[in-house]
């Protein structure tokens, strides 16, 4: 069974401001081994700026954004909060994202809540690009165009690349999400879900829009796919290296088997210096032959 990890949510700020309260909390949270501590915001506290002042007071609790609204900040700006954030916690930030609703964001923000799917991804994209630091970001999607080149620019923008080299390229980003297509892209672009209205008695309610999730037979089937088209059209042999069970099963899905031309299983004793090449399947040739 995987490890069942705490968090504490400390949720947005109501009419008044907490006080200490929340650092008491998480430093609380912190001391009975808490993995992760959370800050929200709607229309009131941001949620980075309380994780800033908890993140001072404490030393190894995760510091979560759950969450930071999309169209509060700008992918770059959203950015540039995490990895100054990620910098000043020694590398304790989780980058909680969610497109909020169009109450919020029309009403607030004075954005229109359009298409909010592709607007997650591309905002992810560029996230990604900014904190990998490989090479100046730029970006020609629908909502998020870098350079800007739209109405009223004067033509001068470049593609930049961020001053501060980031501690971490691979911040954790997790999203806010529900509805099918919104869960299924986030188990395939995020590091994590933060479900609304789940219950883990009921995991069926989401199967479906989860088949995409990391070792799953849709992408095992997917991935599999695609390298053999690669292979088939340049000329190239890939191999694809997998492991069996205690039984002498192929672990995780089968499927796989019947996606490509060869099975070789690498046979041999750990405490011997030879090992054995036996095909079990070979549409060149002769099966279980050493």
């Amino acid at each position: 069974m995987a490890k069942l990890s705490l968090g504490l949510q400390l949720g947005y700020w109501g009419a008044l401001a907490p006080g200490n309260a929340h650092v008491e909390m998480a430093q609380e949270a912190e001391r009975l081994g808490f993995d992760s501590v959370w800050s929200a915001e709607s229309w009131g506290n941001d949620c980075f700026t309380p994780l800033a002042w908890i993140g001072a007071h404490t030393k190894t609790i995760r510091l979560g954004t759950g969450v930071a609204q999309l169209s509060a900040r700008t992918p770059t700006a959203c950015a540039m909060a995490t990895l100054a954030l990620d910098h000043l916690s020694g590398g304790r930030m989780i980058l909680g994202l969610g497109v909020s609703g169009p109450q919020v964001v029309e009403g607030w923000y004075g954005q229109p809540y359009s298409k909010p799917v592709t607007r997650t991804r591309e905002y992810v994209e560029i996230i990604r690009k900014v904190l990998a630091r490989q090479a100046p970001v730029t970006n020609d999607g629908e909502f998020y165009p870098l350079p800007y080149n739209g109405p009223g620019a004067w033509g001068l923008g470049k593609p930049l690349k961020s001053i501060t080299h980031p501690l971490r390229a691979d911040v954790p980003i997790f999203i806010g999400a529900e509805g099918p297509k919104n869960v299924a892209q986030t188990a395939e672009i995020a590091d994590g879900w933060l479900p609304l209205y789940y219950s883990p008695y009921r995991q069926d309610v989401y199967s479906d829009q989860l088949t995409s999730a990391p070792g799953s037979v849709a992408q095992v089937r997917e991935c599999a796919a695609q390298l053999t088209r690669i292979a088939k059209s340049s000329g190239t042999t890939i191999v694809l290296v997998g492991h069996v069970t205690k039984e002498g099963a192929l672990a995780g899905p089968r499927v796989l088997e019947h996606i490509v031309d060869t099975v070789l299983y690498f046979e041999g004793d750990t405490h011997s210096s030879f090992r054995l090449v036996r095909a079990i399947k070979n549409r060149f040739g002769a099966v279980n032959e050493i």
